[in-house]
């Protein structure tokens, strides 16, 4: 009994514990901002701040997807995202949530995605454009539907069209909602990657990537042994947060506090 003891072989690290980034890299990935453009420029602020005191590195700022909704400036953090994207270039990445695909849908002219997009927070992303809250009241449906196709700014909808469905970088996959357990990072469909919740969340199986996402709101961060979770709830909480990786370093920085 004793000598099979002791020839048992050692539980093999935890994901979390081992996961690390290429030497000389950097990077923030930012949770689901949800049309907070006030929290979204204070944490940028604090970025900035961090990574000059850091000291030179390869930086990268990942955004989780869901920019938008429910918030009261989903406009706003668009074009501050266009700003970061050409200011920073390949050193910026977007991922797409499940509220950009609604809205891209939204756009197309499907009236019953308008009306699915305006349940989960998509009156307010309207709002945030050219439009009253009486004008907005007084619209039917199908003329909600017809007068987004011109509300929208081109801009706008070219650039969310051009989001990812997940950014690799290490030890590290980053996507929004989370991944199908059991399947790799390449095999995984976009509506996983976008959508999927408890089956993902109540999974606690090693994947081949230390799996960072947003998507599932909580309290406080999540680390968990295969994912860190960093959906804070900005829209409601004032939190918005963001994970900070080098090396196996890991620290978080946080608006509201």
């Amino acid at each position: 009994m004793l000598k099979a003891l002791l020839r048992r072989k050692p539980k093999p690290a935890a994901p979390i514990d081992t996961a690390t980034l290429p030497d000389g890299q950097r990077v923030y990935a930012i949770g689901d901002i949800h049309g907070r453009r006030d929290l979204l420029d204070q944490l940028l602020d604090k970025i900035v701040m961090d990574d000059r005191m850091r000291g030179p590195a390869d930086t990268h700022i990942v955004f989780l997807g869901d920019l938008m909704d429910r918030g009261p400036d989903s406009a706003g953090v668009i074009d501050r995202a266009i700003e970061l994207s050409e200011t920073l270039g390949d050193n910026v990445h977007f991922l797409m949530g499940n509220h950009e695909e609604v809205y891209l849908s939204a756009a197309d002219g499907d009236e019953k995605l308008v009306r699915f997009f305006c349940k989960i927070g998509g009156r307010e992303t309207i709002l945030s454009y050219d439009i009253s809250p009486q004008e907005y009241n007084e619209l039917s449906m199908e003329e909600l539907t017809e007068r987004l196709t011109t509300l929208l700014p081109r801009r706008h909808l070219d650039f969310v069209r051009g989001f990812r469905d997940r950014i690799v970088m290490g030890d590290y996959a980053f996507v929004h909602a989370g991944i199908r357990p059991g399947k790799s990072i390449e095999e995984q469909r976009p509506k996983d990657l976008r959508w999927i919740r408890e089956d993902f969340i109540m999974d606690d199986t090693p994947h081949d990537k230390l799996i960072v996402h947003g998507h599932t709101i909580t309290d406080d961060v999540e680390e968990c042994s295969n994912r860190i979770g960093i959906d804070t709830g900005a829209y409601m909480s004032g939190t918005l947060t963001a994970l900070c990786l080098e090396g196996r370093e890991r620290w978080y920085l946080k608006t509201g506090g």
